[in-house]
């Protein structure tokens, strides 16, 4: 895949758009003075910290409590080539629900050899608890963030799935509420396809997922707390659907219905989108001293009477070593080819996998496989020796633990840094939403930012930034069409569905 870095929107050497399309926002980069674009990247993160949109640095005892920082340079997506990501992307998910209904019931997978069996049974991930149970309408990830890289124009590989409790949708909303406050001139320039929607969609396939039986369902956020780190993204996304946001101290389980405890008495729960996770949900299956779950939830969810968003067991899912067996998978459950690639992966519980990761542990990235936020990671390039060796300790006493990954030629995106406008690494993470009626990709998502030069590692937690993530309409600057003089006359929801269409997603009722 080579070692220089592809640029999204300049080319080699920062020259001619690497893209003909985006040869308006080059001209936009080229011409906006430095100043001014400095002085609006820090109206925007002003806003963001008058918001409250921060996140917590576990083990820190001081500044735990940060903004992420934000980046005005936008990311753009092509109209066409977001197309083939939808479809990836679709197919991914699909897959990823088929995988979930088929290990916690007939196990097709496992009993024709297609993954070994100790992978998923043995796994720490797998909820025995969850077998034989089948959540309402046969939807397992309702809410999906497939984390995307990019090495060359047409070259995207899956980096891992998350299916667990996706966070970062409130980056993407914020991210675009600046952009179209700061820069309204590009939303002129571009026909940006809106994801505003997003609390609307969200709360459609809530909805949809009801038990059977319900027609006006009661729908809740269960958030572990004002102290988990993503407690901002919890409180936003109650909000913005207009339901209510609860901790498990206001859910009880009565007659295997659940219950939330409300002034006016007990109002009966239908749907409960839970970013809480599985070992917390309910004492009397998972961790018993768990206080952040409701006792009795699992019984209600076994007897159909409530529906939980993301189901539980999803962490088998997200698991690294299970993500090395995606495209057999996808083939699998979809009869075809995954038009998403995976990177390639190493899985160092196999001896010949093992012994080439502790042969290049100097030029590998190595990853614990049930591991998040760019934790028990060792970036070899980058590592120190004694980084290394450590490492190397820890693979050779628990193998099975670590997957490892070639060091990709991430692609990069201008981003203003403090000498001015430098290439800096990037990821991307699209949400996916299945409900009864289909999937359906938000035509926008989190791109996170390396802010340190040369850097691979994008987690906000390890000094990353984020950045608007525009997905194009059509494959040019706007030629006559004007979006109005201040960028907030869109006609946001008119551009949805226009996206929505042109895309084929399953329209999930009507756009507020």
């Amino acid at each position: 895949m080579g070692n220089q870095a592809f640029d999204e929107i300049l080319g080699a050497g920062g020259g001619a758009p690497s893209r003909a399309e985006l040869a308006a926002l080059c001209n936009w980069i080229e011409t906006t003075p430095r100043d001014e674009l400095r002085r609006r990247q820090q109206a925007a993160e002003a806003t963001f910290r008058q918001l409250g949109i921060t996140f917590a640095v576990y083990g820190e005892s001081e500044a735990s409590e940060r903004i992420i920082p934000f980046d005005i340079v936008p990311r753009v997506f092509l109209h066409d080539e977001w197309a083939r990501l939808s479809d990836g992307l679709i197919q991914r998910v699909e897959a990823i629900n088929a995988f979930l209904d088929d290990i916690y019931g007939e196990r097709r997978i496992l009993k024709e050899g297609v993954l070994p069996e100790d992978l998923v049974l043995g796994n720490p991930q797998f909820r025995p608890e969850i077998a034989g149970i089948r959540p309402p309408h046969g939807v397992w990830a309702h809410i999906c963030g497939i984390d995307l890289v990019r090495t060359g124009p047409d070259e995207f590989f899956v980096l891992e799935d998350n299916a667990r409790t996706p966070s970062g949708v409130s980056y993407m909303l914020e991210n675009r509420e600046a952009m179209l406050r700061l820069c309204p001139e590009l939303f002129r320039e571009f026909r940006v396809a809106a994801v505003d929607s997003y609390p609307d969609r969200l709360l459609e396939v809530m909805k949809s997922v009801a038990p059977h039986g319900v027609s006006a369902p009661t729908c809740v956020v269960l958030t572990p707390g004002h102290y988990n780190s993503a407690y901002y993204e919890h409180s936003f996304l109650a909000d913005s659907m207009g339901i209510e946001l609860v901790e498990g101290a206001d859910l009880v389980v009565d007659d295997d219905m659940v219950w939330m405890r409300t002034i006016a008495g007990r109002v009966k729960v239908d749907v409960i989108y839970r970013r809480v996770d599985d070992d917390f949900l309910d004492p009397l299956v998972f961790r018993p001293d768990s206080a952040l779950g409701v006792p009795g939830l699992m019984a209600a969810y076994a007897a159909g009477n409530v529906a939980i968003m993301n189901a539980p067991g999803n962490g088998i899912a997200d698991d690294k070593a299970i993500y090395s067996y995606m495209p057999e998978i996808v083939r699998f459950y979809s009869g075809g080819e995954a038009k998403l690639p995976n990177v390639e992966t190493w899985r160092c519980r196999e001896p010949d996998a093992l012994k080439y990761t502790l042969d290049h542990l100097d030029e590998v990235v190595v990853k614990l496989v049930d591991g998040s936020g760019g934790y028990g990671m060792l970036v070899g390039p980058t590592a120190s020796k004694a980084e290394i060796e450590t490492f190397r300790a820890a693979l050779i006493a628990e193998p099975h633990r670590y997957i490892a990954q070639p060091t990709l030629a991430l692609s990069t995106v201008p981003t203003l840094a403090d000498s001015g406008l430098a290439p800096r690494h990037v990821d991307f993470r699209p949400f996916v939403l299945t409900g009864s009626r289909g999937v359906q990709v938000v035509p926008g998502g989190l791109t996170r930012v390396a802010l340190k030069e040369g850097s691979l590692v994008v987690n906000s937690s390890q000094g990353g930034g984020t950045k608007d993530s525009f997905v194009l309409m059509d494959n040019g600057p706007q030629q006559t069409q004007s979006q109005g003089s201040s960028g907030q006359g869109l006609g946001q929801n008119q551009t949805m569905g226009g996206m929505t269409q042109a895309q084929g997603f399953a329209p999930m009722g009507p756009a507020a």
